[in-house]
């Protein structure tokens, strides 16, 4: 028998020496001893073989999976067919292109041929290792290798440079993987990938070579990548991207072609690993060339509708000035949508360039190419899984068959992204439609959860301990309907709410919704820095509501409620016998208490023609309201409100808010007394924390301070410490007013994207307010508390089960000698009730003003809200606070 497996054996371990060497695998030394590679060309061969002979058999043995006609399929060697060394030498080859098997050979007995193969194993697991950045659902979709597939070597090679890969755009450069392979019985294996991710590559240095006009902070502002640093730790943007290195070519372009400079250009952008694999260095080379004027600025138009001579008139560049490429595309943007207003989808606008490098101009004539009027052939709506095409199709402003027009699509896009329903900042594609007179208006939505279940606990500096449970679906079955429920519980309010809503009433432009509620407010003020509830407010009730366009941008809302209200107070602390005492709750709290119902009708007419109701960026809203209490119930007034607002892009996401608001409440009827005003205290407004910030709760508009620091070293002559600087010892009562009026100058900054993915958005803000119009309170003095049989202050006993009060005696000792100071001695049952003064502040219409600087975040607990302010202009009696927060509700 003639075998040429020796030679092939030898063949084996050369190639798969050399295939080893060309890897960056490694592998177990049993593994790398049986690996088997093609066979190089078969030796000379003897001389007792002839050159060619004739293949009698062919036997397959080793083979487990695979058929032994698989096997040959995969060969060129056939019974009957002449055969020589170099057939056999292929046929080694073509086995080693299956990578099917570890080991295989080829015995040669006068053309009996024996195939001997050892087959590959099976892959049991794929297991990752060390992976914390990036998590298995973010590679193993990536990788090839899956369990009960043919273990490969060549696969094993991509899967490792596909991981690495996968690293190197989350900006982990040094990460290195290494396979591992685990023998099994049965010929089964687990592979192992090892992975160290190793540090984030960071941007250490970014140097710019060439710059004269500008300087490199400058260049570097205007650059997504940024260098790593103390301003920039959170920020993302610090890492390599090389997307985000082409990208930052054209920023620079973009720049410096605003600045006038039309030759600039980057002559080279080089991004340097440094050798511990950690810190990129990247270095731009530029040309900045000369600085350009615009010269003749024209318009030339084939379309009819479009004057020459009134568009050039609306041209924002003129003649002299220094050239701006963002301004020429910001023209020719305009001058588009100026086009679709008339029905041209497709204008052709093509701004002509003619430089003069001699005198440095840039001539400019825009030319408006002759296109026909478009109109709408179709509405598409893709994407939408779960909300019906009705909900989208009804926000269009087009119909099939209109006439284009670019303004009523943008309008379209911007009531599309105000539902809430979809992905942020849509757009509607326009495309060709089957004539030239023709455009299909494709709206590709992608829906993002609408239903939210919240659970959340937290502390509040004006609610302490709260907890918050609700769900809300603003989506409910597709159809655009809201439905909500929503229990929350603080240590001063509870209440349980559930409400629905319909925005378009049998398919109509008709909202109708309703609502039923149970509202538990406590109300308090700070004896120190103590807080002591006063009067406490039940609320039952429910309200309808519905609401119709008028115009595009006008809308009516009407709705009626019926409310039960229960205001006590506590009868231990505040009653004396079976009535209110004014000495310890003051009179205003005893006209407040008591049961009443409220039939409550009214009307609100609002604007808004932002381009966000959630989110806006730009636009305006106002509105006007009036409700009305008398339509039955015991309680009659009318109650005014105006507010307005406007947004406006400072450009670079800089958004500026401008609000106003302001209301008043005129009493029907009432009890005319001389004590108190005919608006009840619950119906009042307040203004302070969170409305108002840099000022507590309540802390604006007319109080009752009550002074109760009262030195009676002398009987005769109490000290009562009357300053504002200490409220300690003091209690507070915000009595609210019938009229208020609030405004709000604010601006969101921007943050990098690391911030902008945590949630974050930092603002500041100047708050300007003020609440006041209340009859003002008879208020107790120090007299009131004067024994009139010696004419001494001393402290009231007072005995609320019989309603019997007295005077403190001054306590003595077994001599009879005096004790102390204070006249405190009550006898047993009764309790004392120390002098004190109190005095009316703050009800004027001066304004307050405050400003300062809070940051919304997002967080994975619930919304968070931190501010810090500091009031400018207050009154006095007025209640500052510096720090707010609040945590696990919105403000």
């Amino acid at each position: 028998m003639n075998s040429v497996a020796s030679q092939n054996n030898t063949a084996r371990t050369r190639l798969s020496a050399l295939f080893l060497a060309g890897t960056m695998l490694t592998w177990p030394a049993v593994v790398m001893a049986q690996e088997v590679a093609p066979p190089a060309v078969p030796a000379p061969a003897e001389t007792s073989q002839p050159a060619a002979s004739t293949i009698r058999s062919i036997t397959v043995t080793g083979n487990q999976r695979l058929e032994a006609q698989t096997i040959l399929s995969y060969l060129r060697l056939r019974v009957g067919q002449s055969y020589d060394r170099a057939t056999l030498d292929q046929a080694l080859k073509d086995l080693a292109a299956t990578e099917l098997f570890k080991d295989f050979q080829i015995s040669d007995d006068n053309g009996a041929l024996t195939i001997q193969v050892a087959e590959n194993p099976v892959i049991n697991r794929v297991i990752l290792e060390g992976n914390k950045r990036l998590k298995e659902d973010k590679i193993r979709p990536e990788i090839k290798l899956s369990p009960r597939q043919i273990f490969t070597r060549s696969k094993v090679r991509a899967d490792v440079a596909r991981i690495i890969e996968l690293y190197k755009r989350q900006g982990r450069f040094a990460a290195t993987v290494e396979p591992k392979m685990v023998q099994l019985d049965q010929n089964r294996v687990d592979v192992v990938f090892e992975i160290n991710e190793g540090p984030k590559s960071k941007v250490r240095q970014i140097n710019i070579i060439g710059n004269e006009k500008f300087s490199d902070g400058d260049l570097k502002d205007e650059m997504a990548t940024k260098e790593t640093g103390l301003l920039t730790i959170l920020s993302s943007n610090t890492s390599y991207d090389p997307d985000r290195l082409a990208y930052d070519q054209q920023k620079l372009r973009l720049f410096y072609l605003q600045n006038g400079y039309a030759d600039f250009r980057v002559i080279s952008a080089v991004a340097e690993l440094t050798s511990n694999k950690q810190d990129f260095i990247i270095t731009y080379v530029v040309e900045e060339g000369e600085r350009y004027k615009f010269g003749d600025v024209d318009v030339k138009s084939e379309i009819r509708d479009f004057r020459p001579e009134a568009l050039k008139t609306l041209l924002p560049m003129k003649e002299g000035d220094w050239y701006n490429a963002k301004l020429v595309e910001d023209t020719v943007e305009s001058l588009s949508e100026t086009a679709g207003l008339f029905g041209y989808a497709f204008a052709d606008i093509n701004p002509q360039f003619r430089r003069d490098p001699e005198n440095r101009t840039m001539a400019i004539t825009f030319d408006v190419a002759e296109s026909p009027r478009t109109y709408v052939e179709r509405i598409d709506v893709n994407g939408n899984t779960l909300t019906h095409d009705k909900v989208v199709r009804r926000e269009f402003r087009l119909n099939e068959g209109d006439a284009f027009n670019s303004f009523a699509v943008k309008r379209t896009e911007n009531r599309i992204n105000s539902l809430g329903f979809f992905q942020e900042n849509l757009e509607i594609e326009r495309k060709e439609g089957s004539a030239p007179d023709r455009i299909i208006l494709e709206t590709n939505v992608e829906e993002k959860p609408t239903g939210e279940l919240s659970l959340s606990a937290g502390f509040s500096s004006i609610e302490n301990f709260l907890l918050q449970g609700s769900i809300r679906q603003r989506n409910f079955r597709g159809l655009g309907q809201q439905l909500q429920a929503s229990v929350n519980y603080s240590s001063y309010s509870k209440s349980v709410e559930l409400g629905f809503t319909e925005p378009y009433l049998l398919d109509r432009n008709i909202s109708i919704g309703g609502s039923v509620y149970r509202r538990d407010l406590n109300s308090f003020n700070f004896i120190g820095n103590d807080r002591r509830t006063t009067f406490e407010q039940v609320t039952t009730g429910f309200q309808i509501n519905s609401g119709v366009p008028l115009t595009e941008y006008m809308s009516l809302f009407v709705r009626y409620s019926l409310n039960y209200d229960d205001v006590t107070l506590d009868r231990g602390v505040y009653f004396f016998g079976d009535n209110c005492d004014p000495l310890v709750a003051g009179r205003y709290l005893c006209d407040a208490i008591g049961k009443r119902t409220t039939s409550l009708v009214g009307f609100t007419l609002a604007y808004d023609d932002r381009d966000n109701r959630l989110r806006p960026t730009r636009g305006q809203s106002a509105s006007i309201s009036q409700d009305f209490a008398g339509l039955g119930g015991s309680v009659k007034y009318v109650r005014t409100r105006a507010a307005a607002s406007k947004h406006f892009n400072l450009g670079s996401r800089f958004i500026l808010n401008i609000s106003a608001e302001g209301g008043y409440i005129y009493p029907l009827g009432g009890r005319p007394t001389p004590t108190s005003d005919k608006v009840r205290l619950t119906d009042r407004f307040f203004l302070g924390e969170p409305q108002m910030r840099g000022f507590d709760i309540r802390g604006i508009g007319p109080r009752v301070i009550r002074y109760g620091n009262v030195d009676l070293t002398d009987p005769m002559n109490p000290v009562l410490d009357t300053s504002l600087s200490n409220r300690n010892g003091l209690i507070d009562d915000a009595l609210g007013g019938r009229a208020y009026y609030q405004g709000r100058l604010e601006v969101d900054i921007p943050l990098g994207t690391g911030a902008k993915e945590l949630g974050l958005r930092p603002s500041v803000f100047l708050d300007v307010g003020s609440v006041f119009g209340v009859k003002r309170p008879t208020l107790t003095t120090l007299t009131d508390f004067r024994d009139p049989s010696d004419g001494i202050t001393k402290n009231l006993c007072r005995n609320a089960q019989t309603g019997t009060q007295q005077f403190a005696t001054r306590p003595v000792d077994n001599n009879g000698q005096p004790l102390g100071a204070q006249y405190t001695s009550c006898p047993t049952g009764f309790s004392s009730l120390a002098p004190f003064e109190e005095r009316f502040f703050g009800d004027t219409w001066m304004p307050r003003v405050s400003i300062g600087a809070g940051v919304n975040w997002n967080s994975p607990f619930g919304p968070f809200r931190i501010d810090f302010a500091y009031a400018l202009r207050k009154e006095e009696g007025d209640d500052t606070k510096r720090f707010s927060f609040n945590v696990g509700t919105q403000f």
